[in-house]
């Protein structure tokens, strides 16, 4: 399929590359060390072999977005393997996933943005509203085009970095080793610990496809795809373990479990009482990069499905120069009627463990794709010309152990209701299945 985009509107190598890093660098690796101090200092070994395990998706991702590079990501590629079906289960789930994620990353941004204007926090109405009206500008800067889109993600992409890199290196002049104790601070023994803790640190690489999912908006995908995906995801790793490891050599462990602004303790440790609001300033860039990342994404999966009749016509809907109009409004309508539902406070708990949902809900398409790259080296031998099966199917199969062991390890309860999330497509599926025989 040729791509509707034209030449000059497509993403570059560097856009690309900050889309990858952008999307996987939000609002949680600022909150991460938090949440891993109930493990201990196994955390930290923890984030190496999901740093390994996200290159191990990376290499599945760039191969994939080199030999087949369609629209779509992980949904292009379970379609192609597995047929409709799965392909449309893997594109509904994903792009749940997608929006539901981009309504936490408003009220996330919000939220530190409250830290300068306190206001913002006063009223529930403030919070909402703003959050959407931040929501429906990252919109609109889409509507004219990835090119714009791109630009915001490499400009918020390089200053997100910056306060995480500085407390990655200036924050061990301040570390202490004696904090790396306790080793495991679980009452379980350290394998279970182990796992716990690479679950919560694979949520921080969510994203790491994102180079293969807008591949027809892609200025020479068979070369930018693969090589932007490992870039991207190499260094977001180094950024995430020299970050997180100091902030744990700061911080001690008591205090760093109780900690809601890790990064900011550890900044005002470093460079005094002006630290913590660098570090705000740098989770607002942050979260707005990301959610500008994401609200690009968040058209692409049901852009594809609609192209291939799984999805209604009016995702596929493009305006002159090939944005998805369509898709991109009804995936930010659905995430303002979220985030007017969040004013009622009964709901905010509801709302938290669907963001976890969401999260495993693209954890899941990560092992589908694995898999579906297995099938594809026989169903379509000529996109894999030239390489090595071997090589390439044993970085395919452990990154597809990888991906299992890390869906076990969310549990038995999360596990149950994104089963039932994704369950709840059928109706969907059949229900599009049914105009199509009508419509012949």
């Amino acid at each position: 399929m040729t791509s509707a985009v034209p030449p000059r509107e497509r993403l570059g190598f560097w856009s690309l590359t900050s889309l990858v890093c952008g999307n996987m660098i939000g609002s949680g690796v600022f909150l991460l060390p938090s949440s891993l101090a109930k493990f201990g200092s196994i955390s930290i070994l923890a984030w190496v072999l999901t740093s390994l395990g996200a290159i191990l998706l990376g290499l599945v991702m760039a191969k994939l977005g080199s030999c087949l590079p369609k629209t779509g990501g992980p949904y292009a590629y379970c379609e192609a393997a597995f047929g409709d079906f799965i392909g449309f289960q893997i594109a509904y789930g994903y792009w749940i996933g997608m929006w539901v994620g981009n309504a936490a990353i408003a009220l996330a941004f919000v939220g530190y943005l409250a830290v300068f204007f306190p206001v913002l926090v006063v009223n529930p109405i403030f919070t909402c509203f703003m959050a959407i009206a931040t929501l429906w500008l990252l919109t609109f800067i889409n509507l004219l085009g990835v090119k714009y889109a791109g630009f915001v993600q490499l400009v918020t992409t390089a200053l997100k970095l910056l306060p995480l890199i500085a407390v990655g290196i200036f924050g061990f002049f301040y570390s202490d080793l004696s904090l790396l104790h306790p080793f495991n601070a679980t009452q379980g023994s350290s394998l279970s610990a182990l796992t716990g803790a690479a679950a919560l640190t694979l949520w921080a690489f969510i994203g790491l496809e994102s180079a293969t999912v807008p591949a027809e908006a892609v200025e020479n995908p068979k070369r930018n795809i693969p090589r932007a995906t490992m870039l991207g995801v190499v260094i977001t790793a180094i950024v995430y373990i020299l970050s997180t490891t100091a902030v744990m050599l700061i911080i001690p462990n008591e205090k760093l479990l109780h900690s809601t602004a890790p990064f900011a303790d550890a900044a005002s440790v470093i460079f005094g009482d002006w630290g913590g609001k660098i570090i705000a300033l740098g989770a607002i860039i942050s979260t707005f990069g990301t959610m500008n990342g994401w609200v690009l994404m968040q058209a692409q999966i049901p852009l594809a499905a609609a192209e291939d009749g799984l999805f209604p016509k009016i995702f596929a809907m493009k305006n002159k120069i090939g944005v998805p109009v369509g898709a991109l409004l009804i995936s930010s309508a659905l995430i303002t009627i979220l985030l007017l539902l969040t004013l009622h406070q009964t709901l905010v708990a509801q709302f938290t463990y669907i963001i976890l949902l969401a999260t495993l809900a693209n954890v899941i398409p990560y092992f589908f794709t694995c898999i579906a790259q297995l099938i594809l080296f026989f169903k379509e031998p000529a996109a894999f010309k030239g390489t090595h099966f071997l090589k390439s199917s044993i970085i395919t199969v452990l990154a597809a152990m990888y991906s299992y062991w890390i869906i076990i390890g969310s549990g038995c309860e999360l596990v149950f209701y994104s089963t039932l999330l994704l369950l709840s497509c059928l109706p969907f599926y059949a229900l599009m299945l049914w105009r199509k025989t009508k419509l012949k």
